[in-house]
């Protein structure tokens, strides 16, 4: 076939796409249509997952697939987001401005056709869903390096927002600027988790630098933006944004540095069968009250994935929290005994969400 003749037929097939893509948003109108009558929840994070594992798996099994499976979740993700959209415009917070790792999380997660609200804070996220502002949010829970994220786990003791997603993200932090002269710089701005993450790096190599705590990435490269003399930890994106050199790239301390991030909504998710569910508790100030704890989980043969102590709001100092992750959905038998023993030990319960554990 001659060049023209291929041009017709990719023409031809974009067509066909066009027409099988009206299809689908129809179809997937008609379902939302069930839900409301249903009272079920429009967005379903675990059938999302499961449609971009099925096409993903469906291509990778193909016999010398000339598409990169690896580009079929991210076109099927933006498939998937139009698609909701076009029936029910899904409102999504995040921690801003865009640019940051959370903005790639939150588009990870929803694609482009959501309309997206950023907050200069983790609380404002927060702030937002509970006052009915967005109808989701996304911010940082935990990263490889430096464990949690305090402004998350704080907010969520006060919160009526619940975890109803979970996501992790590989972060590649780069040191981004307007030279490459190392010597010349004197200021490094950045988030307190990217500074913690590139510890060691700065210290090697910008010993005598002074760090400078920015509210986000993104807002770090802003001010380095104006500032001949500083840089800024941040990513690529940030780099393109604010009109930045990318200095140094994949500067964090370890090769595997990854961030987990949540989706908070009103709503928690259903139980799928592979779900994982966020609580805290309190015990009392007195020896055994974490292993009376523990031996509740075990007796219930519940894994627990997770635990850390924070300081608890407005009790006397050395008074704790502990959040903790375990397997299972609060509506399986076994997590629902636990809950209810651990109701009967400990001066707080609160579960902060169930929902499909991220692959």
């Amino acid at each position: 076939m001659g060049l023209e003749d291929l041009r017709k037929r990719i023409d031809a097939l974009d067509d066909a796409l066009i027409e099988l893509l009206d299809q689908r948003a129809r179809a997937v109108a008609d379902a939302f249509e069930v839900k409301r009558r249903t009272g079920l929840p429009l967005h379903d994070p675990k059938r999302e997952q499961q449609v971009l594992e099925r096409v993903e798996r469906k291509l990778s099994i193909r016999s010398n697939p000339v598409f990169p499976v690896a580009a079929v979740r991210p076109v099927f993700r933006e498939i998937l987001s139009a698609c909701l959209s076009v029936n029910d415009e899904l409102r999504v917070a995040y921690l801003g401005p865009p640019g940051t790792f959370t903005h790639m999380a939150a588009q990870s997660a929803f694609g482009l056709g959501a309309q997206y609200v950023h907050s200069a804070t983790i609380p404002g996220v927060f702030d937002a869903v509970s006052g009915n502002a967005a109808d989701c949010g996304v911010v940082p829970i935990e990263n490889s390096t430096e464990g949690g994220v305090s402004f998350t786990l704080d907010s969520l003791i006060d919160s009526d927002a619940v975890i109803r997603q979970e996501l992790v993200l590989d972060i590649t932090q780069c040191l981004l600027g307007h030279h490459d002269d190392l010597g010349a710089i004197d200021r490094v701005y950045s988030h307190p988790q990217a500074l913690a993450q590139c510890r060691g790096w700065l210290a090697r190599n910008l010993p005598a630098a002074q760090l400078v705590v920015s509210n986000s990435t993104t807002t770090a490269a802003r001010e380095a933006s104006s500032d001949p003399s500083a840089a800024a930890i941040a990513s690529r994106l940030a780099a393109e944004i604010h009109g930045l050199r990318v200095i140094r790239e994949s500067i964090q301390d370890r090769s595997d540095n990854s961030t987990r991030f949540v989706v908070i909504a009103r709503e928690d998710a259903p139980p799928t069968g592979d779900d994982k569910t966020s609580l805290l508790f309190s015990t009392p100030h007195e020896e055994g009250a974490l292993k009376r704890v523990l031996e509740i989980l075990y007796e219930e043969g519940i894994n627990m994935t997770r635990i850390e102590s924070r300081p608890r709001p407005g009790a006397q100092r050395w008074q704790y929290v502990f959040f903790t992750d375990v397997e299972g959905h609060r509506a399986d038998p076994a997590v629902a005994r636990a809950l209810a023993r651990l109701d009967e030990t400990c001066g707080i319960v609160k579960v902060l969400g169930s929902y499909p554990r991220a692959q």
